[in-house]
């Protein structure tokens, strides 16, 4: 795994974590979701959304949700 899609991976579970503190998980995916399709690379939203089919064990569970909700 090269270093670019680490880091994609940390901040893809920091973000889903810090979005909705406090609320259900599908609140803080939606919110996660919404917050990388606002602010990430068309390509970045890609490799991460590759990563998560491939793989995507080192999601968290809700950043996997959230990314499972990117178009």
């Amino acid at each position: 795994m090269d270093q670019e899609l680490t880091h994609l991976i940390k901040m893809a579970n920091q973000i889903a974590a810090h979005c909705a503190p406090g609320e259900p998980s599908n609140v803080a995916a939606d919110r996660a979701a919404n917050h990388i399709t606002r602010f990430w690379a068309p390509s970045m939203r890609l490799q991460i959304k590759a990563y998560l089919l491939a793989d995507g064990v080192l999601l968290d569970d809700t950043a996997q949700d959230a990314v499972s909700r990117l178009g």
